[in-house]
């Protein structure tokens, strides 16, 4: 893996919200609608919806263990990464949260390497409109 560089995650877009999911869990398919509503709400990140089974080779050796599972991050770091409870007050009062400039934990080269394959693929982004 490359090293992490700040020029190394520049191109990067402003925020990315990533559900990691798995199309067997019937939590996540109950989810996915929510998610994508909450995209046409926060038109300034991008949002993706990964099968991790499904999509293995873009999520890499990021480690999901519940269901469903968010990364939240930009050029700067990772803002969160963990499960999160699907319901739409729960997602919405995190990004507004994390909206504000804060701290971020440097991307691991795992984080990094699904948000450049993400920058890649744009046929995975969820379109909110």
């Amino acid at each position: 893996m490359p090293s992490i560089t700040p020029s190394a995650t520049a191109d990067l877009p402003v925020n990315w919200v990533i559900c990691l999911c798995a199309d067997w869990c019937g939590l996540c398919r109950d989810y996915e609608e929510l998610f994508t509503q909450m995209a046409a709400r926060y038109p300034g990140s991008r949002f993706a919806w990964l099968d991790i089974e499904d999509q293995a080779d873009l999520v890499g050796d990021i480690e999901v263990e519940t269901f469903p599972t968010l990364l939240v991050a930009d050029a700067n770091g990772t803002r969160f990464l963990g499960p999160l409870t699907p319901h739409a007050q729960t997602l919405s009062r995190l990004l507004d949260s994390l909206a504000e400039p804060g701290p971020a934990t440097p991307h691991l080269p795992s984080t990094q390497a699904l948000l450049h394959a993400l920058q890649a693929a744009p046929q995975q982004w969820i379109d909110g409109n």
